[in-house]
């Protein structure tokens, strides 16, 4: 049995309504939670540790389907062979930041950007500088908190400027990128952030979020 039949054969219809709510009816599911959903998939995840080459075709058939689970099955999946990204796949992390995109899977899906932008520093200028620039909010938001991991490695001119390129647009889930990008970093530069708090315009939210270790 495939995992996409495993995942349909445990569905749960109570769970799916409120699932589906919570994520403000933007997307259908199955109503597989979390610790479900893994176990359901750990086989299926250790049986693909060994692949030699990111199996892109499964990725998409994730994003083909209809229920939120699928996605996020997907996402599990690079995670587990991350090892065998490239600085090209940048272009189709890209594609499923922009697919489907919703707060869920945009923030797993940084966790990826991050850890390729640390093994491939390059990736930086060439890429995600231009999420800074993005009408896309879920690439500008990855742009300002692709960093949240790299503690004394975080490149605070690049943050600056994904920050102040996009503090004025009034939008929720930038503004709180902005905070907690800030208040992640302030674990490791609480003054420099404090400096940045006082002398740059910035939302309430942000404000708020990023000053709550301050």
């Amino acid at each position: 049995m495939d995992i996409f039949e495993i995942f349909y054969q445990n569905a749960n219809k109570e769970n799916a309504e409120p699932m589906s709510l919570y994520m403000r009816s933007l997307f259908p599911f199955l109503g597989l939670k979390k610790p479900e959903r893994v176990a359901l998939s750990k086989d299926f995840l250790r049986s693909r540790k060994d692949d030699t080459e990111v199996d892109w075709e499964f990725i998409s058939k994730c994003y083909e389907k209809e229920e939120r689970e699928f996605q996020y099955l997907g996402i599990d999946y690079l995670e587990k062979v991350r090892d065998l990204l490239i600085p090209s796949d940048i272009i189709k992390i890209e594609e499923l930041i922009t697919t489907k995109s919703w707060w869920d899977t945009v923030d797993a899906i940084n966790r990826l950007v991050g850890y390729l932008a640390k093994k491939y520093p390059q990736l930086k200028e060439d890429n995600i500088t231009e999420w800074v620039d993005s009408d896309n909010i879920w690439l500008n938001r990855i742009s300002i908190i692709f960093q949240l991991k790299f503690k004394e490695e975080t490149d605070t001119e690049f943050l600056i400027r994904a920050i102040l390129t996009n503090s004025y647009k009034g939008e929720f889930f930038i503004d709180k990128a902005i905070g907690w990008a800030l208040r992640e970093y302030s674990k490791t530069n609480r003054e420099w952030v404090k400096d940045f708090i006082e002398n740059n315009p910035l939302s309430k939210l942000s404000v708020r979020e990023g000053s709550k270790y301050l």
